[in-house]
């Protein structure tokens, strides 16, 4: 199982990893934070990423933040990070730092 940290921007114009933030991920959600709708999204995303079903993806912590912590069963962690990193607007200029 895999664990990453996200920080979650919703009503974004759509939905992608828009980079690092510290130790966690800035996920730009298209969904609004309404009804659980961005909470979806979000595990649609990884869903997808990670290409596995949605029930094994669950908000473990923040299911009413911005920051959450993401479990997603059936990938390693490497392996996410890796899929996340190539998502990243930071993948296609990895010798320059962004700030």
């Amino acid at each position: 199982m895999a664990r990453v940290t996200v920080r979650a921007h919703p009503r974004a114009r759509r939905t992608r990893v828009a980079g690092r933030m510290g130790s966690a991920w800035k996920l730009d959600l298209a969904s609004p934070p309404l009804d659980g709708k961005a909470n979806e999204e979000c595990i649609r995303f990884f869903a997808q990423l990670a290409g596995v079903p949605r029930a094994k993806v669950r908000i473990a912590t923040g299911l009413a933040s911005r920051v959450k912590a993401i479990e997603v069963e059936g990938i390693r962690q490497e392996d996410l990070e890796r899929l996340l990193q190539a998502q990243s607007p930071d993948a296609a200029y990895p010798s320059q730092s962004r700030k």
